[in-house]
């Protein structure tokens, strides 16, 4: 039964459900990135404030929870669910995570929900049997059996805290078990939503008059003066003072590698791969918009966005360079930052498509890009100049083995400990700062200050 023609796609996926299928259905067969795919439904959409935000809170959850979620539907599936049509999959998928985790939809509203959604795009025969997987998950809610915690832990940890099982392992190895589970519950918890204070346009005491004014409850960052922690997830970006540049939605944790750089006023300062902008704004703002700080940025795209950025935060003493940062020649900086692409297994909180993505091999392959950067920048810095190499991962092989590696062949440089920039519940054994969601509440993130000596 070929529904699109008949109906067109609009139509057969109205709705916060049924949007909700749709985004999963693309996720599961390409690697669209969740929060792309869910800026452009949305801005397609006619969605009201509640609604998007009800969209979000689903499609997020199915997949931060995705492994429990199958683990239950595999059980009570007769064959093999992995191989189930998408829409039928994903719309048990939406129902479930409704009858698990949100209290405010009864379980008979979610269930019928998906049943009509299904019966209208694949018919009464896969309804029916949406119709029955969920009725009897629901009647044995009490009852879902996990694998045994004492003989299968690693099964255990991946089913129910719902991370693939080569990463479970991985840290179980490198954390041990309890903080393992820790970190998994962590990655799984609503994220933080940060604003940093734009100082080129307003101050900490007059952004912090006007959040009162809207009655939206914050407080003040853990680790540094010019971020701030709104206590509940809200549409900010709507807000009239966003688009006045009086402050950036990111995380704290962005801040901190900026903060190492130790940036002066009148300095001259690389930013190595800059968009979308975060650490370019406070870069900025800790220069007070003197000296000069060069962007670089490999794709238009990415740079029209950091423009705007930066036009939004009124950044002017920047020069923005579309080139391949890997092969960028100029004449020698006072500081530079490198934030380098990585795995960004540090942020699962905000983006937990990620965890599902990414496999051993994703780690590995990133050095020798990480590393090639590393070199490149290496050769623009000043004797006596700093360059902090930062990633958004928690993952060794991408952060102080690559800083050890370009150590070992590159004498003229030093590491420098962050000891008196942070207080050491930041630093990791080698003084370099890494921070863990489940120990900071915040992402997960590296940075490490290195000196050119000769």
């Amino acid at each position: 039964m070929n529904s699109a023609n008949a109906y067109g796609e609009l139509n057969l996926y109205e709705g916060v459900r049924g949007l909700a299928v749709k985004i999963l259905n693309r996720i599961d067969r390409t690697d669209a990135y969740l929060d792309k795919m869910l800026e452009i439904e949305i801005k397609n959409s006619e969605l009201k404030g509640n609604d998007k935000a009800l969209l979000f809170e689903i499609v997020h959850g199915v997949i931060r929870y995705l492994g429990r979620i199958d683990w239950i539907l595999n059980g009570f599936y007769k064959g093999q669910f992995s191989k189930c049509i998408p829409n039928v999959k994903n719309a048990m998928r939406v129902a479930l995570y409704q009858i698990l985790f949100l209290d405010r939809v009864p379980d008979y509203a979610a269930v019928n929900d998906a049943v009509e959604f299904v019966k209208k795009l694949q018919g009464k025969k896969p309804a029916d049997l949406t119709n029955g997987v969920l009725r009897n998950i629901i009647r044995s809610k009490d009852k879902i059996r996990y694998p045994d915690p004492e003989e299968e832990s690693v099964g255990y940890l991946s089913a129910y805290h719902s991370h693939p099982s080569w990463l479970v392992k991985r840290w179980i190895n490198r954390f041990g078990e309890e903080m393992t589970k820790k970190l998994l519950k962590a990655n799984n918890s609503k994220p933080n939503l940060f604003l940093r204070i734009n100082t080129l346009k307003t101050t900490s005491a007059e952004l912090i008059e006007l959040l009162e004014k809207v009655q939206l409850r914050y407080s003040k960052g853990k680790f540094l003066p010019d971020f701030i922690r709104l206590h509940h997830l809200t549409n900010i970006a709507d807000w009239e003072y966003f688009g006045k540049g009086y402050f950036s939605i990111q995380d704290e944790s962005t801040g901190l590698s900026c903060y190492l750089l130790d940036v002066k006023p009148g300095q001259r300062v690389l930013d190595v791969c800059a968009s979308p902008g975060g650490k370019t704004g406070l870069l900025a703002n800790l220069m007070n918009n003197e000296g000069e700080l060069v962007a670089l940025d490999k794709y238009e795209s990415r740079m029209n966005i950091l423009k705007k950025n930066m036009e939004r935060l009124g950044v002017s003493n920047i020069t923005f360079k579309e080139v391949d940062s890997s092969e960028y020649k100029d004449d020698l900086f006072d500081r530079i930052l490198l934030d380098v692409p990585c795995s960004g297994l540090g942020t699962l909180t905000k983006k937990p498509d990620i965890k599902w993505k990414r496999d051993l091999g994703d780690i590995r392959k990133m050095n020798p890009l990480q590393l090639k950067l590393l070199e490149n920048s290496s050769r623009l810095l000043k004797v006596g100049g700093y360059l902090v190499y930062s990633t958004c991962s928690i993952e060794p092989e991408e952060n102080i083995m690559v800083v050890n590696k370009f150590l070992e062949k590159n004498t003229d440089f030093e590491l420098i400990s962050a000891e008196d920039k942070f207080e050491p519940i930041l630093l990791d054994e080698n003084k370099c700062v890494q921070t863990l969601p489940h120990i900071h509440e915040i992402d997960g993130a590296f940075a490490a200050k290195l000196k050119r000596i000769k």
